[in-house]
């Protein structure tokens, strides 16, 4: 789970490229606050991503409780980080807006810790249903849970919207759920 180096960030450019077409003036400032501190954290991580990457084994076994705030905003490379941060853009405009930025905020921090407990647990139940002790190692970083919840909370807020998922019209109730198995039938992992 190392970031290959050496290399031009596409992703990276073509972030900075989008959030200059939207321009900075146009975002608020919890959304600019996180795509910036996604950013830095890329260009600049704290440790490894072996080293903030959440896993049973890691934040539960070791103790390691620092890793639920540090896996949210690793990216293990420039299109994991250019994807996510696409996504919290858009998402962060509609929502932000809505429910004003100190309420935003409140809900970002508490989604990107509470997405890594739920990770763990859930990782924990596959160990105990599969009786499969390597789900204790699986290591996840980056935005991608926090993400979900907050398509969740738009779509709460914005009821009645239809999405296309894979081509196929779903009720935007529904997308974020097909979407999420589909991200899992395509991309594994």
């Amino acid at each position: 789970m190392q970031r290959r180096q050496g290399r031009v960030n596409a992703g990276l450019l073509l972030l900075l490229y989008q959030v200059s077409q939207v321009g900075l003036r146009n975002i608020p400032p919890v959304t600019l606050g996180v795509l910036a501190l996604n950013i830095f954290l890329f260009l600049n991580p704290v440790r490894p991503l072996s080293e903030v990457c959440i896993s049973v084994k890691e934040g539960f076994y070791r103790k390691n409780w620092q890793r639920l705030l540090l896996s949210p905003v690793h990216h293990a490379d420039d299109w994991h980080l250019y994807y996510n941060m696409i996504s919290m853009l858009w998402k962060g405009i509609m929502l932000e807006k809505k429910l004003k930025s100190i309420w935003f905020a409140y809900i970002i921090a508490v989604f990107s810790v509470l997405i890594g407990v739920v990770y763990m647990v859930l990782e924990f139940m596959l160990v105990k249903i599969l009786d499969d002790p390597s789900y204790e190692m699986n290591c996840a970083v980056g935005f991608s849970g926090v993400l979900f919840a907050l398509k969740v909370l738009n779509n709460h807020y914005n009821p009645g919207r239809v999405s296309s998922v894979l081509g196929l019209q779903i009720s935007s109730k529904y997308a974020c759920w097909v979407e999420l198995v589909a991200i899992h039938l395509i991309s594994p992992g």
